[in-house]
């Protein structure tokens, strides 16, 4: 397969900027007064480390690690760590806002924070992989706890580096603390279905937005650009539904074949296997930029920010957008989007099923009582699917998009509890 970028070729956008002229427009349609403007324009805690790390060979490196807690105002903080070369202090500001909103539109008693490190986690080994964990841990250490602050998985980080961070805390505190963070393995304290629980909310939200529009899934021509975690189970899922994954991408470029991809769990376990999508596999190769135009009924874009821009908003021919990843639809894009009639479901909104199920694992750490998974995935879906139904309604009875209406309900929600709390002194 010819290797290209990890998305479509995007011009350089500001993510967190993308993220201000979001909340900017929604802020103008409720009138909000100029303060709270100010109040939930701005991050309330940005963090920047830079840690040294001794790698196998004997030397020293320093890395540098960000943690930004948006706005705490509805409980404590919530959201992911993720590792890779293109981590900015930009880019983690522009998620934590968006957690904030992910966290107000389902309901879940969190505010918004976001982290990472810049580090490609594929050119280190186990060792050197663990040490920076333990390491950026130690230093985040100030910040999180079950009461403050509790990261998760994101891109590059997984239920290992998860157990490493729980670990870490926990020596400092001289006790297990595993509601510390979430996303950890069953064994020391993760939730059933946490694995699988983003990729299964994208497919309640498809599923829920097929029956809005009158659009049946059996049979309807699904591409999906990422193959990863969520990419690949949110493909599997929404296959044993009835839908046609015709396309799926990762970093190495994408394959599509327009009578469908075959068995997913073949593709899925050979991916794994490999590390990639398989050359030999049904399908023709093509850019991640092809598979975002190509004919289908329904894109999931669930890799990278960014992804569907001015640039190339126009070509994008599905009728539906589930918006899998972190802010892959520019406002630019948005509006374009919106002229062509495609029905997009917002991040905020479609992705949220991951989040949902981390309040479920640290509820569970809390309380030290757990649930079996089938009680998790009815839970994820009564959630989701009231979080759907709130936001539809919203739209149909203002108009607009469903960004804006999950906007509307979201900031509602976080400027109310603002309010309640007051401003301190």
């Amino acid at each position: 397969m010819t290797p290209t970028t990890a998305g479509a070729q995007a011009p350089a956008e500001n993510p967190f900027q993308n993220a201000i002229e979001q909340f900017d427009a929604v802020a103008e349609k409720l009138g909000l007064d100029d303060g709270m403007r100010q109040v939930l324009r701005h991050c309330k805690r940005e963090f920047t480390v830079n840690f040294p790390v001794q790698m196998d060979d004997g030397s020293i490196r320093v890395f540098t690690g960000y943690r930004v807690h948006h706005n705490e105002a509805r409980g404590p903080v919530k959201g992911g760590l993720r590792y890779s070369l293109n981590v900015s202090l930009d880019e983690v500001r522009a998620l934590s806002m968006w957690m904030t909103w992910k966290c107000a539109v389902t309901g879940l008693p969190y505010g918004g924070a976001k982290g990472g490190v810049i580090v490609d986690p594929r050119a280190l080994s186990r060792r050197e992989l663990e040490r920076l964990t333990r390491r950026f841990a130690a230093e985040i250490g100030l910040l999180i706890g079950p009461d403050q602050d509790v990261p998760a998985p994101d891109m590059g980080t997984d239920g290992q580096v998860m157990a490493w961070i729980m670990d870490t805390y926990s020596m400092m505190h001289g006790h297990s603390v595993p509601a510390v963070v979430t996303g950890k393995p069953v064994t020391i304290g993760g939730s059933s279905g946490r694995v699988e629980a983003t990729g299964r909310g994208v497919l309640f939200i498809t599923q829920q937005a097929c029956a809005q529009i009158g659009m049946s899934l059996e049979g309807a021509r699904v591409a999906i650009q990422g193959f990863g975690n969520v990419g690949s189970i949110a493909a599997k899922l929404i296959t044993e539904a009835g839908g046609k994954v015709v396309a799926v991408s990762d970093s190495k470029g994408a394959i599509y074949a327009p009578d469908g991809l075959g068995d997913i769990g073949e593709l899925i376990a050979r991916t794994r296997s490999q590390g990639f999508i398989p050359d030999g596999h049904l399908g023709k190769h093509i850019t991640n930029q092809e598979l975002l135009e190509l004919p289908v009924d329904i894109l999931i874009p669930a890799a990278l920010e960014g992804q569907i821009h001015g640039g190339n908003a126009a070509k994008v021919q599905a009728r539906m957008i589930i918006e899998a990843a972190n802010g892959p639809t520019t406002p630019e894009a948005d509006r374009i989007l919106a002229a062509k009639g495609v029905y997009v479901v917002p991040d905020i909104l479609a992705n949220a099923g991951g989040v949902i199920v981390s309040y479920f694992e640290w509820v569970q750490d809390l309380q030290s009582f757990f649930w079996e998974e089938d009680e998790v995935n009815v839970k994820l879906k009564r959630i989701i699917e009231r979080a759907f139904g709130e936001v539809a309604a919203i739209q149909a009875e203002a108009g607009g998009t469903m960004r804006e209406a999950a906007y509307m309900l979201a900031v509602q929600r976080v400027v109310e509890a603002t309010q309640v709390r007051g401003i301190f002194p």
